[in-house]
């Protein structure tokens, strides 16, 4: 079943893509995950909690490479925060920053891929 799901998610257009992208938060961003999701904040949250004993530079760092991630690509960035600290998240948005957008976009839906594959394991 996760074979099917994986191989329709990829036949999907970008702009379902970038639909799909526009409902998850923004790594780091609690209050806004609370605000705009309270129907996920647990699942959500559980995902990210590697952001919650950050310390505040990294959070910082994340919010505003977050925000510089916006900018340059048009959607936020995604990736599967499973098992994963702030530090790493945040070398990980720092490293894709330097991507064509093409790319970016193939590998944000991967992250994608792997993030639904997680909810439904």
């Amino acid at each position: 079943m996760l074979k099917a799901a994986r191989e329709e998610w990829f036949a999907l257009p970008e702009s379902d893509w970038l639909e799909a992208f526009s409902h998850h938060p923004r790594i780091g961003d609690r209050a806004a995950l609370e605000l705009r999701f309270p129907n996920t904040y647990d699942l959500s949250a559980n995902e990210q909690s590697g952001v919650g004993a950050a310390r505040e530079d990294v959070i910082a760092a994340l919010d505003e490479g977050n925000k510089t991630y916006y900018e340059r690509f048009g959607f936020i960035f995604i990736v599967c925060a499973t098992g994963k600290s702030a530090g790493e998240m945040l070398t990980l948005l720092r490293a894709r920053l330097s991507n064509h957008r093409a790319d970016e976009l193939r590998i944000a839906a991967e992250e994608q891929a792997k993030i639904t594959a997680v909810r439904l394991s």
